[in-house]
């Protein structure tokens, strides 16, 4: 590894490892073969079988089992001298508090989540311990970049875009996309069937098919006399018939709009294809092999576009499957993309209502992509990673800031690289948490509760876990497991307050104080009433202002030599497409690569933005991966200015 000191600081280091997934197994490999000898890892997931094509460390065998326990043992076979130290618990639990993240002298994040990320670097502002984040996509958009309190920005200088959410009214009434069609599927009919009947759920459930009863039945309730197969026709013929005639009897909706086509069972599968499905059953199935309809039907390939009748006869094998096999399990099911038979389910659940309303069909494959939020990793990108990952530790650990860089992984043709160095970046002075700069909350102070602020801004954008909210020196609300009875029972009832009749009233001009003792994070928000919002562009009814982006000027460093040029920094790329809309979110900060390319030949560069798959570098989402692998892209073309740290 080179000199003395070097040994010497990479054999006293202490490092703490978030994820041993695929960035994880490759990380903790080269960290051991580096001469490290103290590592502890914290996972709370267990190994799947998707796991196995590129987490190497595990086996067959190993399915259910810990992560971070099974890559500990893994490592200990060939290098037995070294500590290794697995946690398998979530990072977010209250142990690892910012005591917990003081005695490390580095740690190294793999993580697939915006939430975990942000807990993260919050830790490490706190305990002053130097923070080196990572991601990988596919081949491309994979970064490294070091996060140091007072030297460099944090993860959240930069604001990430929240999830990507759709109005009620799209998803059941107007789709337009097949995302849109996969989000029914999975997050309204499946639950209805197959969930918690007790969570509100908005789906269409009055019957509709002429009957004369005055009271509206519940056509997902199944009567005592339905057998499996009645009652897959009935809610067949009812989601995708009836509830779609109700939709066209509102003519207002469709004058702009294409009109969808009912579609009842009867004009897709004649009478003796219903009755013969699933008769293959019982060469099919085996105990031995997970349940699956495509099997029982008779298909195989799950990249094959079924047709609308195979769909249906998914559909309605898959419905029967659940009841007479996984009975049990019906009133407690959530979709998992792992579990075969409800990835079938909603693939041709999604494939029946696209088709009615025009809408391209999808193959088994691509639908789970989108259902589970999937991008396909490369294990080969990953040990580049982890690789550039332990680089920068080495760094850091010898006080080597001068040289510390983001590396973005890319594809650069102009000038031959793969790999992108790029000097760390100072703080934003308009972050709130590194820099504590106030933030403004436009709300309807007059509609709008507590729960609603805690739960959209407390939570989910500002991603507390522990919160506790403060007008002035009044406590208006806190979260813990020590409060008692009487004081929890007081907040529990502020909940439901409107902001404006709260004890202490939230009203325009109002400053909260809102606090995390966990991450020992604090930052302030300005009230401003507001009285309207965009349903479609605003669907939180809240809109957070003063988190911005500031402008920087940056240097590019190439493979080899320095090579100065006033650039910005590598964008953290981001693959379009429809898939990349489901609860997309950014988990890296945005920065662009135009004016790289603009220091290069342009005839080169506009060759990257007219080839064929050019689209794919053009939106700003996130796909998580099916463990640790983070998306973050951003198109190429657009400039900024940033500010080069010295």
């Amino acid at each position: 590894m080179g000199s003395d000191l070097k040994e010497e600081a990479i054999k006293r280091a202490k490092v703490l490892m978030v994820g041993a997934g695929g960035i994880g197994c490759e990380l903790l490999k080269t960290l051991a073969l580096s001469g490290f000898q103290d590592v502890h890892i914290i996972d709370m997931d267990t190994i799947e079988v998707s796991n196995l094509n590129r987490q190497f460390l595990f086996r067959q065998s190993h399915v259910g089992q810990s992560k971070a326990k099974v890559a500990r043992d893994a490592v200990l076979k060939f290098m037995p001298q070294i500590n290794i130290t697995p946690y398998h618990a979530n990072v977010k639990d209250p142990g690892f508090n910012v005591d917990f993240f003081k005695q490390f002298n580095v740690v190294l994040n793999g993580l697939d989540n915006l939430d975990a990320r942000r807990h993260v670097n919050r830790l490490c502002l706190a305990a002053e311990v130097p923070l080196i984040e990572s991601g990988t996509t596919g081949f491309l958009g994979q970064q490294v970049t070091v996060h140091i309190k007072g030297r460099t920005e944090c993860y959240e200088c930069q604001p990430k875009p929240t999830p990507k959410t759709y109005p009620v009214c799209t998803i059941t009434s107007t789709p337009s996309k097949f995302v849109h069609c996969i989000v029914w599927a999975k997050d309204l009919l499946f639950a209805k069937l197959f969930g918690d009947k007790k969570q509100e759920n908005d789906l269409f459930v009055s019957a509709g098919d002429g009957s004369d009863s005055e009271k509206p039945t519940d056509i997902f309730e199944r009567g005592s006399d339905e057998d499996h197969e009645q009652y897959g026709r009935k809610i067949y013929n009812h989601v995708f018939g009836y509830s779609i005639e109700v939709a066209l009897a509102n003519e207002e909706t469709w004058k702009s709009r294409r009109r969808p086509n009912p579609i009842f069972l009867k004009d897709v599968l004649p009478e003796r294809l219903i009755l013969q499905n699933g008769n293959l059953e019982k060469n099919f199935l085996t105990e031995d092999l997970p349940l699956s309809a495509m099997s029982s039907v008779g298909l195989s390939n799950p990249q094959d576009v079924w047709s609308l009748a195979d769909n249906s006869r998914i559909f309605l094998e898959a419905l029967r499957l659940f009841f007479g096999r996984r009975e049990k399990e019906i009133g407690n099911l959530t979709f998992d993309k792992d579990d075969q038979l409800a990835v079938e389910f909603v693939t041709s659940a999604a494939n029946i209502r696209a088709s009615s309303f025009g809408i391209s069909l999808h193959s088994l494959f691509d639908a789970k992509g989108i259902a589970g939020n999937i991008v396909h990793a490369v294990a080969t990108t990953n040990a580049i990673i982890a690789g550039l990952i332990v680089i920068e530790a080495i760094k850091v650990l010898q006080a080597d800031f001068q040289n510390c860089r983001m590396t973005y992984c890319l594809e650069h043709p102009a000038r031959k690289m793969l790999l992108m160095p790029v000097e760390p970046f100072e703080a934003n002075k308009s972050c709130y948490v590194c820099s504590e700069t106030p933030l403004l909350l436009e709300v309807n102070t007059r509609t709008s509760t507590l729960r609603d602020f805690v739960d959209r801004i407390v939570k989910n954008k500002l991603g507390m876990s522990f919160p506790l909210i403060m007008q002035g020196a009044t406590l208006i609300f806190e979260v813990g497991d020590d409060l008692e009875e009487d004081v929890a029972a007081n907040y529990a009832l502020n909940l439901d307050k409107v902001l404006v009749e709260l004890p202490t009233p939230v009203s325009s001009g109002t400053m909260l104080t809102v606090e995390d003792l966990q991450q020992e994070l604090s930052c302030h928000i300005n009230i401003k009433h507001r009285e309207e919002f965009d349903e479609d562009k605003e669907p939180d009814k809240m809109v957070l202002l003063g988190w911005t982006a500031r402008e920087k000027e940056s240097q590019v460093v190439s493979n080899g030599n320095s090579t100065s040029a006033a650039v910005p920094a590598a964008a953290e790329a981001t693959m379009k497409s429809e898939e990349a809309e489901v609860n997309a979110e950014i988990s890296g900060t945005k920065r662009k690569l135009s004016e790289i390319l603009e220091a290069t030949e342009n005839q080169e560069a506009s060759q990257i933005l007219s080839r064929p798959d050019a689209d794919n570098f053009k939106n700003s989402h996130e796909l998580e991966d099916d463990d640790d692998d983070l998306v973050v892209l951003d198109n190429y073309p657009e400039t900024s200015k940033k500010q080069r740290l010295h």
